[in-house]
């Protein structure tokens, strides 16, 4: 059986795919670095199937490999595939901020049905990639998550603690000082940089989230992307951080699809 419909989400690290076969929505990722060959063999595969692309290179997969698919804005189609996934967890909720998490981070505004760009940051994935790679040596995406996983963020940052010791502290000691800021002090493990680098990019990600849920008084926070795939480490901060400033993180099974779902399901 060939699928009727896909969805693909071109983005500036993986190629992720949504697509409807029997009744059923399944889901596929490609490196970046694949882009020619796995699409290639998609329009091979499925060449009468209906096409709808978003994402930063909806343009070029267009232009070379499906002329008559259809291109949807990326964060419209974020928005509806983490609605639609939502109701599937039977979470359904109208109003929420969206921090999409893949190379770099969008936030959004997702009220009444309609999305929105309200923030952004350079800080995602490719920065635990680039960073991960020059702080540990190593540049494999589950090798960074496991030795973060291994690792004490407090072994490489200065803590509010810290500042304060021997005495307590007027806010909560185990908040991050310095970022990074006990690296001076001498040797630091790979685990401790990686989990440092981790803590760094939730602390981030969190700050702008809240901020944007205070803002438009939106309790909930739906946190997406690749990045978060398999990513333990990453989850627990943004949890922790999240539930700390008084509002609800919510995370979504194959979250990293939102943007190839919510194409698929535009067309």
């Amino acid at each position: 059986m060939k699928p009727a419909k896909i969805g693909i989400d071109a983005g500036g690290s993986l190629l992720k795919m949504a697509f409807e076969e029997q009744g059923q929505i399944h889901y596929k990722s490609y490196l970046i670095d694949e882009l020619d060959s796995s699409m290639n063999w998609l329009k091979m595969t499925a060449a009468n199937a209906e096409v709808a692309l978003t994402g930063g290179k909806a343009e070029y997969l267009k232009k070379e490999f499906f002329q008559n698919a259809l291109i949807f804005p990326e964060f419209e189609s974020s928005g509806i595939g983490a609605s639609y996934l939502l109701k599937q967890d039977g979470l359904s909720n109208e109003n929420f901020i969206l921090s999409i998490i893949g190379t770099g981070t969008s936030i959004c505004l997702n009220r009444d049905g309609k999305i929105s760009r309200v923030s952004g940051s350079g800080i995602g994935g490719g920065t635990l990639m680039g960073l991960g790679r020059l702080l540990t040596g190593e540049k494999d995406f589950s090798s960074l998550v496991s030795l973060a996983g291994s690792g004490k963020a407090e072994n490489a940052d200065i803590m509010v603690k810290d500042i304060y010791s021997p005495f307590d502290p007027p806010i909560d000691g185990s908040l991050t000082a310095s970022n990074f800021g006990k690296i001076k002090d001498g040797q630091i493990s790979k685990e401790d940089k990686a989990a440092s680098l981790t803590n760094m990019i939730a602390e981030t990600i969190v700050l702008l989230s809240t901020q944007a849920a205070v803002h438009h008084q939106i309790d909930d926070i739906v946190y997406i992307g690749s990045t978060l795939r398999n990513n333990v480490p990453l989850k627990h901060f943004i949890r922790k951080y999240t539930i700390m400033v008084g509002k609800k993180p919510v995370f979504i099974e194959d979250g990293a699809y939102c943007g190839a779902l919510g194409a698929m399901l535009s067309l």
